[in-house]
């Protein structure tokens, strides 16, 4: 692995100091080789947090300043004053304070970075699609308005993530969805082995949308697809890995 950090960022967020970050330039090593930032991992304690250091170099802050939650697949949305002693359970959170940065951990899930750069007002959120489904999407906007963004003015961007076709779930799960919104099964399509193929951020682009946003976009990379750049959850169930590296996706004010 190279030891240079790589993140992407989009213009979308800019000016503000924001990046989803590859697994490229970080200390792990074996399964979990790069820059596993995921304390729940089986990874060494120590490199995951030698690993967390060079993201909080590269936001500008002490790694005491990355503030994340304890994630729970919900649509439940923290709002952080300061930095909490405990990490928050969760899904989402939101800040009007400099210098806190807002992370969430991912490896098919969905991280999506919000901003109202005007009202000085950002969001993280991990959506997965029960997070998804549930409106942790919107429940952060409303978060953010709370603090006094306003939506219209908001943006997001969905990071790298699970794409369409590497996606394959149940009919069981579809179900789910049309129970929730017959229009919910555009997102669905046949897959080659007779199960649907779901499109989760297509889901979330609608839902944001739908929700008032000012704008919402995906970067388009697929986590399943590029071992060299990302970790995926379902990829590792493929290869029967006994775990696997959480990517991490940050924004601060």
């Amino acid at each position: 692995m190279p030891t240079t950090l790589e993140f992407l960022i989009s213009p979308t967020l800019s000016p503000l100091r924001h990046g989803f970050f590859t697994r490229r330039g970080g200390a792990s090593s074996g399964i979990f080789a790069g820059l596993n930032c995921g304390p729940g991992s089986s990874d060494q304690s120590e490199v995951v947090a030698i690993n967390r250091a060079r993201v909080a170099a590269a936001m500008g802050v002490e790694p005491g300043a990355l503030a994340g939650v304890n994630q729970v697949h919900s649509a439940e949305v923290a709002t952080l004053h300061c930095l909490p002693a405990t990490p928050p359970r969760a899904d989402a959170l939101v800040t009007a304070t400099p210098g806190l940065v807002l992370t969430v951990l991912t490896a098919d899930c969905q991280p999506v970075l919000f901003a109202d750069a005007a009202a000085g007002v950002i969001g993280a959120a991990h959506a997965g699609w029960r997070g998804t489904l549930e409106g942790v999407l919107e429940a952060t906007l409303a978060a953010m308005e709370a603090l006094g963004a306003r939506r219209q003015n908001t943006v997001a961007v969905i990071g790298p993530c699970i794409s369409q076709r590497a996606y394959e779930v149940g009919h069981d799960f579809l179900d789910i969805h049309l129970a929730e919104d017959r229009a919910f099964g555009r997102y669905f399509a046949g897959g080659p082995n007779g199960r649907p193929l779901f499109d989760l951020p297509g889901l979330a682009l609608y839902r944001l949308r739908a929700a008032g946003i000012g704008h919402a976009e995906w970067t388009r990379h697929c986590t399943y697809s590029d071992p060299e750049r990302f970790y995926s959850y379902r990829r590792s169930r493929h290869r029967n890995e006994a775990d696997y590296g959480r990517l991490i996706s940050a924004i601060r004010l």
